[in-house]
């Protein structure tokens, strides 16, 4: 059996605890950034269609 350095075990060990402690705040975050685009292609939807109605309204009259 070979024996391996604390030093190396303890550092691999503090990085998988470091990487499972953000994963849930790098979750979230994408979230946010996908709510946040979504929500910008709703407003620019609707100002689209309402210039698509200014004009119609203009070309009826």
């Amino acid at each position: 059996m070979s024996f391996v350095n604390e030093q190396i075990t303890d550092a691999v060990t503090q990085t998988n605890v470091k990487v499972v402690a953000e994963s849930p705040a790098m979750a979230m975050s994408t979230i946010y950034q996908s709510m946040g685009q979504a929500t910008a292609i709703l407003f620019q939807n609707a100002v689209s269609a309402q210039q698509q109605q200014n004009t119609l309204a203009q070309a009826a009259t």
